[in-house]
């Protein structure tokens, strides 16, 4: 996209080009990454963060000049200060599994560990890393420091992993476009092939869907082959494991459709092979499910007749933290959302401040809260229902890909938002 273009886009948007704060990259770091890995652990009430290791990775993929997060999105943020000056240099907000897991049942009865990384770009001088988490009034409460000299002989240097690598469609400067890395997971030496079309045809269900299909020129789209011993995934419900290189599992908090893997070291460690900004997990069954986790990892089947669907859903939760719109099906959550304040998530709210969200894209004449009537169903409003709960929370519209299969695409403040993302991610 033109650069005039872009500019339009933000003035449009109402996102100044400066407005995510400069930090000069080559000054502070190199054009490799740092990956801390750590376990985080505890139970429902409780969360506790213990390093495992540090490693230098060969490339960097992130912003080089928007290197503060601007969104404010997710559950725990990291930052990255410089030592002497204190001068916050990096910033990203996430979620986690872990964090998914203290809403269950089981996290009131049992504590749990899951394993973590974090990518930061590699400092050239001494750093304080630092993890917050967002507790219970949506402020964030520091969970742990840690003091980085990027000179420490303890930094990992081997690569753990060589996958063969294919970029299927080139945009460009990694620094300057969105990466998507697509791992391979559950796809045998023999079934390579299979895989590369398999992601081309995600590739085609990303540019035709809105708003992505104006950024095409502005994605690079990579494969890595990641070679499982076994087709498929496991399927405890059923008693089905397989041998796979990233050991995903369908009943994720014992619900049958979720689909993820809690083997975030062999994630890493793939995507590590090529610059990357989301990591979207590939997996070979015909079997309905996924997941997506903010700025974590995305996943998605391969070869199942909602596949395009599910796999556009689960990129606007990873991508764009965008939360669920659903409220009728089962899920393994109590209490996910504290509804006496405004959820950090762009396209949900509890009208606490919603003034704060969508509020200006409703017309005059559209009632807030806004009924499901067919007379409203192309209109932007707030519609009770959403985030897994009928009473309390408010979508955008009747339907979108955040609640449904049958939603043509993004509705339309969905869309909004997911373009913001990608005006941030174009102009890094």
């Amino acid at each position: 996209m033109k650069i005039r273009k872009l500019l339009l886009f933000c003035v449009a948007l109402g996102i100044s080009k400066f407005a995510f704060g400069q930090i000069n990259f080559e000054k502070h770091f190199e054009n490799k990454s740092l990956r801390i890995d750590y376990y985080m652990a505890g139970n429902a009430n409780t969360t506790q963060v213990y390093l495992n290791s540090l490693k230098e990775e060969p490339y960097w993929g992130g912003p080089k000049k928007n290197l503060n997060d601007p969104f404010n999105y997710g559950n725990y943020k990291i930052e990255v200060f410089d030592s002497l000056s204190n001068t916050l240099l990096y910033s990203k907000g996430f979620c986690s599994l872990f964090q998914e897991w203290q809403s269950t049942a089981e996290a009131r009865e049992i504590k749990r560990s899951y394993y973590h990384t974090s990518v930061i770009p590699y400092p050239k001088d001494a750093v304080r890393f630092e993890i917050s988490k967002r507790i219970k009034d949506g402020t964030f409460e520091n969970i742990f420091k840690l003091d980085i000299d990027p000179n420490n002989y303890f930094i990992q240097k081997e690569s753990n992993h060589k996958a063969e690598t294919e970029k299927l469609h080139d945009a460009g400067d990694p620094s300057q476009c969105l990466d998507i890395a697509f791992i391979a997971e559950g796809y045998t030496e023999d079934e390579m092939e299979k895989f590369i079309e398999d992601v081309r045809r995600m590739q085609y269900y990303l540019f035709e869907t809105v708003p992505f299909n104006n950024y095409k020129e502005n994605i690079n789209i990579w494969a890595v082959k990641a070679i499982s011993q076994e087709s498929g995934t496991d399927i405890p419900g059923e008693g089905i494991y397989k041998k796979t290189a990233l050991n995903t599992s369908y009943y994720t908090f014992d619900v049958p459709r979720y689909l993820t893997t809690t083997d975030m070291k062999s994630i890493s460690d793939y995507a590590a092979c090529v610059p990357y900004d989301q990591v979207y997990i590939l997996i070979n069954t015909e079997r309905y499910g996924g997941g997506g986790i903010y700025n974590f990892y995305n996943a998605c089947t391969s070869s199942n007749s909602l596949t395009k669907e599910v796999f556009i859903h689960e990129f606007g939760h990873g991508f764009a933290g965008l939360g669920d719109e659903y409220y009728s099906s089962g899920v393994a959550y109590e209490d996910f959302y504290n509804l006496k304040i405004e959820p950090w998530e762009p396209n949900i709210t509890t009208m606490v401040d919603f003034d704060s969200k969508w509020a200006k894209m409703v017309l005059k004449n559209t009632p807030v809260p806004t009924p499901r009537k067919r007379k409203f169903r192309k209109k932007v409003g707030a519609f009770e229902g959403g985030g897994y709960m009928s009473k309390g929370i408010y979508s955008p519209q009747m339907d979108c890909r955040m609640k449904s299969n049958e939603a043509n695409g993004f509705c339309t403040v969905c869309q909004f938002y997911v373009e913001k993302v990608l005006i941030y991610y174009m102009d890094k």
